[in-house]
């Protein structure tokens, strides 16, 4: 029997927290914080932190798509961060914390596209959706020490 991995990437704010939820959310297999949509070529988090990379922080995700569905990972997503600010999540602002879905192929783009605009129709905001759905380029994996971060420091 084959088990199908699917990927997922999204950017929704500083990578640790959206890699806990997802880490612990049912039907993701594996998770990894990375650097993903910038014009550097394996950046570091201190050249990513400085906003001039263009990269956002994001989490990429292999998922059994017979345990979760693409279109059910979005709703994690949506709802676990704020998609109306742009370049900004909490305390966090610039660039590298943009609300972006990175797609893997035109299904995930379709499906990404319906989600937003179901959101936006939903009235759930008053704001519009600042998220980009975008081809998911490189992704550049982040430091061990970020990997699984809330785990290592006791959070999670």
């Amino acid at each position: 029997m084959k088990f199908v991995r699917l990927k997922a990437t999204f950017g929704a704010g500083c990578f640790w927290h959206v890699e806990d939820l997802l880490y612990k959310t049912k039907g993701v297999k594996s998770t990894a914080v990375g650097y993903i949509g910038g014009q550097l070529p394996n950046p570091t988090y201190e050249e990513v932190c400085t906003d001039r990379t263009g990269h956002a922080e994001a989490v990429q995700v292999e998922f059994d798509p017979s345990e979760i569905t693409f279109a059910e990972l979005l709703d994690v997503f949506w709802n676990n961060h704020n998609p109306t600010t742009l370049n900004r999540q909490g305390p966090d602002i610039g660039n590298q914390y943009r609300s972006a879905i990175f797609y893997h192929d035109e299904e995930q783009k379709n499906i990404a596209e319906k989600s937003k605009q179901n959101l936006e129709q939903s009235g759930k905001y008053k704001e519009s959706i600042v998220t980009e759905i975008i081809p998911a380029p490189s992704f550049y994996k982040a430091e061990e020490y970020h990997q699984k971060y809330f785990k290592k420091q006791g959070f999670s």
